[in-house]
């Protein structure tokens, strides 16, 4: 372990603060570190491996695609990148797909089509206090958080920032040059905040009414993580654009831009560009993923084992006064904590074999991958509760 962090220190830039845990090996819901210890994974790389580590689906699709070949130029077809579309639009509204490399790369692409959608009179984007959309100069301009944009002025011009469940600001802020409004279904960063029926609802009808693009950010929220395929489908909606990734490669690198079959030809031949994305062995990958799915019955577990995990905290919080608040929605929970800083739970976690996040200094985010089952959680709940008794 000195070795690798020596190499860091000289090499690799200090944009992390890093648990000290070198992760080598990965299975299912656990994973081991460089020196034999093994961990509950309860937040599996900002729910990345959403269907767990390795999953045996995810890796026979990506195997048999090795043999064949690597990256394929977007100059060009590949087999499979039409194939995930496809599956992409059954689970979601008629449209169209773009595959980028990341979720601030399809986010980036949707404040581009809403920009392109406007011009030249409409390009304000209204988006949410304590959301986040990215770290691109773009997309972290348009997450809702300060502390993000400290150091990096001047941004982009074009957003504003409105409270979250508050239909009236939202009003309020839109003008003659709003041409979009960019929102998570649920915080993630922001601390698990759910977003109301009602909010939603007048959201849309107001976007329709103004021809303002509603853009569904689902980046975290993809690919069954709140008990659906899509956390949109909860509210009786139809976004204009949603935005995927982490999960939807199943641990391999993945954005999507989500267009309906409305604006589909907003954006064309020579407006915009990605590389490496939707090559063969990352659409592979996500193939993986909806077959996983849909062949392990993915969404019915979340379901069960996410009323379970949040049954299991509320017995928790009778033991440990500073347990407060639990919100969420399937397996995407956060526990808010009645102290300042949580990130000695954290670590203290981290001692005991389980992996966690803290986000918003004192909101233990909870997001195991969706194959958890009853004795994952409770062996988890019963790691937590140690640390919280040494409190």
């Amino acid at each position: 372990m000195n070795k690798i962090k020596k190499l860091y220190d000289k090499y690799v830039l200090g944009t992390y603060t890093r648990q000290d845990v070198c992760l080598v090996k990965g299975d299912g819901v656990w994973v081991e570190d460089s020196e034999g210890k093994k961990y509950l994974d309860f937040f599996p790389g900002w729910a990345v491996s959403g269907t767990g580590h390795r999953h045996p689906k995810v890796i026979k699709r990506v195997s048999e695609q090795l043999e064949k070949i690597l990256h394929v130029s977007n100059n060009y077809y590949n087999e499979l990148q039409g194939e995930l579309a496809e599956k992409i639009i059954k689970y979601s509204f008629k449209g169209k797909v773009f595959f980028a490399n990341s979720g601030a790369e399809a986010n980036e692409g949707a404040i581009k089509l809403a920009r392109k959608y406007g011009s030249p009179d409409r390009y304000e984007i209204i988006t949410m206090e304590r959301s986040f959309h990215g770290r691109t100069l773009a997309t972290l301009t348009a997450t809702g958080q300060d502390k993000v944009k400290k150091g990096f002025a001047p941004l982009p011009e074009g957003f504003k920032h409105v409270p979250f469940n508050d239909i009236d600001a939202f009003i309020s802020a839109v003008t003659d040059k709003t041409v979009a409004v960019m929102l998570e279904i649920i915080q993630g960063e922001g601390g698990i905040n759910v977003a109301d029926a009602e909010y939603i609802k007048k959201l849309n009808r107001i976007c329709k009414e103004k021809d303002i693009l509603l853009i569904v950010d689902e980046v975290q929220t993809c690919m069954g993580r709140t008990g659906k395929m899509f956390a949109f489908e909860y509210y009786d909606i139809e976004p204009d654009v949603m935005t995927l990734a982490k999960s939807l490669g199943g641990g391999m690198p993945i954005g999507a831009l989500v267009v309906n079959e409305k604006h589909k030809d907003v954006l064309g031949p020579g407006t915009h560009a990605s590389t490496f994305g939707g090559s063969p062995i990352i659409c592979a990958a996500a193939l993986g993923v909806f077959e996983a799915i849909e062949e392990d019955d993915l969404l019915e577990n979340v379901n069960s084992m996410g009323e379970y995990l949040v049954l299991k905290i509320e017995e928790l919080k009778k033991k440990y006064s500073m347990i407060g608040k639990v919100c969420g929605k399937g397996l995407m929970i956060g526990v808010k904590l009645d102290i300042e800083d949580a990130s000695e739970i954290v670590a203290g976690c981290v001692k005991e074999g389980l992996l966690l996040n803290c986000t918003q200094k004192n909101i233990l985010r909870i997001m195991p991958p969706i194959t958890v089952s009853k004795e994952n959680i409770d062996t988890a709940i019963s790691k937590l509760s140690t640390v919280l008794e040494k409190l």
